[in-house]
């Protein structure tokens, strides 16, 4: 992983600053995975914005992947979670290959504030996701 990394736009950060401190920490090592994940891959750079509220990445300029977007809501707020278009095969996908993370549906995974990240599973996820539209 690169060791400097430019900060979040001012408008994630602004959102990831209203998180409590444990969301705060998964949501930046969790983006630092994504960051690295889209440079192994050579996705392109990613765009990071705002997406119903909550931070999205996005492969705007290759259209390799499909979006992935980070929520923390205080109705449940003792996990982060990784969400990807409902329309996709990947939390499928993601359960069958990791029965030991939890999704919801066909949309999300709840990544437990009180845990470590799964960050070998978290991963492979987030390269699935970073080149979807490359299959």
């Amino acid at each position: 992983m690169a060791a400097m990394m430019a900060p979040p736009p001012v408008v994630v950060a602004d959102v990831v600053a209203g998180y409590p401190p444990a969301a705060r920490a998964h949501f930046k090592q969790l983006r630092m995975v994504i960051l690295d994940e889209a440079e192994n891959l050579s996705a392109g750079p990613l765009t990071e914005t705002l997406k119903w509220g909550e931070p999205a990445f996005l492969t705007a300029a290759t259209g390799a992947g499909t979006t992935l977007r980070l929520a923390w809501k205080p109705k449940v707020p003792e996990i982060l979670q990784l969400l990807v278009h409902c329309q996709t095969s990947l939390v499928t996908t993601w359960r069958d290959r990791f029965p030991e993370l939890t999704a919801e549906g066909n949309r999300a995974l709840h990544l437990p504030l009180a845990e470590p990240l799964p960050v070998s599973a978290l991963r492979i996820c987030i390269a699935g996701a970073l080149s979807y539209h490359r299959r």
